[in-house]
């Protein structure tokens, strides 16, 4: 709180369906929210229509809620809310890092892993605040995960969602400053496990979208579900992410979601793969971005590199990169060897 009684600046950065629901929750909260976005005519638009109608139409914006274009949006703002797809977030938060207060709260709400670094997006924020060599900024870093479709959100009807910061006073900053009635938020530390879980459940919704597609039914999805936990925990494990994390909110919440709600862009991909329609078809004629498809080339990696045999993600790259078919995809997963389930 920047005065006793005025609950201040926060700003989002990105104005898509997510970061407009989010500017919302924190506009009903009596915050004045800077809304950035890269386009100048969408804020235009936005603030003469007071309406996000490209990417979340439908829902007024509230007169607290101000659209811009200029990163120095973030000036006087105790927080900053980072809602970039994951392939943008690196340029984007590189522009308003000029611009940040000292002892600024930055939290991601963006699920994916940097392809050529293989960083999350806590981990792209702090090396590129590192590179930017202003020592007096002392940023507080967190992530927020969780079950959450934006257009729930804007309707207002009830969520819960994570957050995670490296010290718990601060994740509990960002559970207050998000927190309301039907926008409950828990806290913790977790904050690799917390981000791993947010950008590989994108994978395994693609997956589950093939097999919806191919018509295979609710046996194969529910595998799939369970499977693709395993998978990413292992992975998280490995990585230094405590394993309870993987059944909450961030882990097996997110991806339960993703996998089977008919508002998950990841799943429409995979859906319209298993109906036999190629990769480069089903992006031309979407808005707005499915994180998965990018996602999977940088986790494939990921996994390689640290040594994690994550079966469904293998395939579901085949498919997206190599152009393998679904069943054959399908096919080859089944036929691998005999394991223990917990093994």
């Amino acid at each position: 709180m920047s005065e006793k009684g005025d609950p201040g600046r926060v700003a989002v950065i990105g104005a898509g369906s997510w970061g407009t629901a989010l500017a919302g929750v924190l506009a009903r909260k009596g915050y004045r929210v800077p809304l950035w976005s890269h386009t100048p005519a969408r804020v235009e638009e936005m603030s003469r229509e007071r309406e996000n109608r490209a990417y979340l139409p439908g829902f007024p914006l509230l007169e607290n809620i101000e659209p811009g274009s200029d990163p120095a949006l973030v000036r006087g703002c105790e927080a900053v809310v980072m809602a970039v797809p994951s392939h943008g977030f690196r340029a984007v938060f590189k522009r308003i890092v000029p611009h940040l207060e000292p002892g600024s709260a930055i939290i991601s709400a963006a699920k994916g892993i940097e392809n050529d670094s293989l960083l999350t997006m806590t981990g792209v924020m702090a090396e590129e605040l590192a590179l930017a060599q202003r020592p007096e900024l002392k940023c507080r870093l967190g992530v927020l995960a969780g079950p959450s479709f934006a257009r729930e959100v804007a309707e207002g009807l009830p969520t819960a969602v994570t957050v995670a910061a490296a010290d718990q006073e601060i994740a509990r900053y960002f559970q207050q400053l998000f927190f309301t009635q039907r926008f409950r938020v828990y806290a913790g530390t977790d904050l690799i496990g917390q981000e791993l879980g947010g950008a590989l459940k994108n994978i395994i919704a693609i997956a589950a979208g093939i097999s919806d597609g191919l018509g295979y039914g609710t046996n194969s999805r529910a595998a799939l579900i369970t499977r693709g936990l395993a998978e990413i925990t292992r992975l998280g494990v490995k990585m230094g992410a405590q394993p309870l994390t993987f059944s909450g909110l961030a882990g097996l919440g997110d991806l339960v979601l993703t996998c089977t709600g008919d508002l998950s862009r990841n799943r429409t991909v995979g859906l319209k793969l298993g109906r036999g329609m190629k990769i480069g078809e089903i992006l031309a004629e979407m808005r707005m971005v499915a994180e998965g498809v990018k996602t999977t080339s940088s986790a494939r990696a990921l996994a390689r590199r640290m040594g994690v045999e994550m079966p469904i993600l293998e395939e579901v790259y085949l498919v997206l990169y190599e152009d393998k078919s679904c069943r054959e995809a399908v096919r080859d997963l089944l036929a691998r060897e005999g394991k223990e389930e917990l093994g």
